[in-house]
């Protein structure tokens, strides 16, 4: 994948606007579009660390893919929300407890209507 789908991924997961990302990140809204569209191919480090920050994540995953091109998009976003509660300090195990305790009070709801 290149650099430009990447940060184009990133930016949709964070459900940031093009021009919203481009102002936050201090670069030309026309630029980033360039990149995103893969018309400009080489940015500058300073370019792709303006936009790591903004988007929360190191500059390597904007410039290496490590994620196999076979996996679906929503494995591949189960996989980056899981690198996103990694971030977070969120352990497994709380996001089982989050889902045991979701499904319980759910269930409660439902035999409650």
């Amino acid at each position: 994948m290149m650099i430009g789908k990447r940060i184009q991924t990133y930016r949709k997961q964070k459900r940031l606007s093009l021009n919203e990302l481009a102002r936050r990140a201090g670069v030309a809204k026309s630029y980033l579009s360039s990149i995103e569209r893969n018309i400009q191919s080489n940015p500058s480090f300073e370019f792709i660390r303006k936009i790591s920050e903004v988007l929360g994540v190191k500059v390597e995953a904007l410039i290496k893919d490590d994620l196999p091109e076979e996996l679906t998009p929503s494995e591949r976003e189960w996989i980056h929300l899981s690198r996103e509660f990694k971030r977070q300090g969120i352990s497994i195990d709380m996001v089982k407890q989050f889902v045991e305790h979701y499904s319980a009070n759910a269930a409660t709801m439902q035999q409650q209507m």
